[in-house]
């Protein structure tokens, strides 16, 4: 049996060691029950269970699972839809992600598999801040197909855009209410009227 704080206690009859649970108001939990003899050790059951799920909840809490996300190119493609493409692949790569780049090629397109490696090279180098070729470009039957991994982790990319997020809430915060800061001038006009009435009444008693 195995004591509360993890020190030995010995061989011990079931009957004991119920009875030694009982007294520190603990449970006898059977942690080795292969072992010759079975080992048990005393322990409070509810908080281990509890302790036991918060350290699963963090560890999955700090997994990442890798993603893979799929673009998917023609040789001859249209720079409109090339820089659309790029963009696809630069927001996956900042998000944390690879980018399993795919080039498609029909017909007579398969004759000139330098259009897609040199197209894949391209895209390489415009997103090199991004992200680094991982898998290099490589003939796959009617495609040929590169992979690019980000630069930074998961956990890094999601962290910075949290700290992004929050800082676009603060500064929208911070800014000055200027609504209904305008001076009230509404009022603030001379009443000329009452002013030209006065100076005629005063003229025609001077007459």
């Amino acid at each position: 049996m195995v004591g509360p704080n993890g020190e030995q206690v010995g061989i011990v009859r079931v009957e004991d060691a119920l009875r030694l649970a009982a007294e520190a108001d603990l449970d006898l939990v059977e942690v080795a029950p292969m072992a010759k003899p079975p080992v048990a050790k005393l322990m409070d059951f509810g908080k281990y269970k509890y302790e036991a799920a918060m350290k699963a909840r963090e560890a999955r809490k700090n997994q990442v699972n890798t993603v893979i996300k799929e673009i998917k190119l023609r040789p001859k493609i249209d720079p409109h839809d090339y820089g659309t493409k790029k963009g696809h692949v630069e927001r996956f790569l900042r998000g944390g992600d690879k980018v399993k780049v795919t080039i498609m090629f029909r017909g007579r397109e398969q004759s000139r598999p330098e259009l897609g490696f040199r197209l894949l090279q391209r895209l390489a180098e415009d997103v090199l801040e991004l992200g680094t070729v991982e898998s290099a470009p490589k003939q796959d039957g009617r495609n040929m197909i590169m992979v690019l991994a980000p630069t930074k982790k998961k956990s890094e990319a999601r962290a910075e855009q949290r700290r992004r997020r929050d800082e676009a809430a603060h500064s929208a915060e911070a800014a000055p209410d200027t609504a209904g800061a305008a001076p009230d001038t509404a009022g603030a006009a001379p009443d000329t009227a009452g002013a030209a009435e006065a100076a005629t009444t005063e003229q025609a008693a001077a007459e």
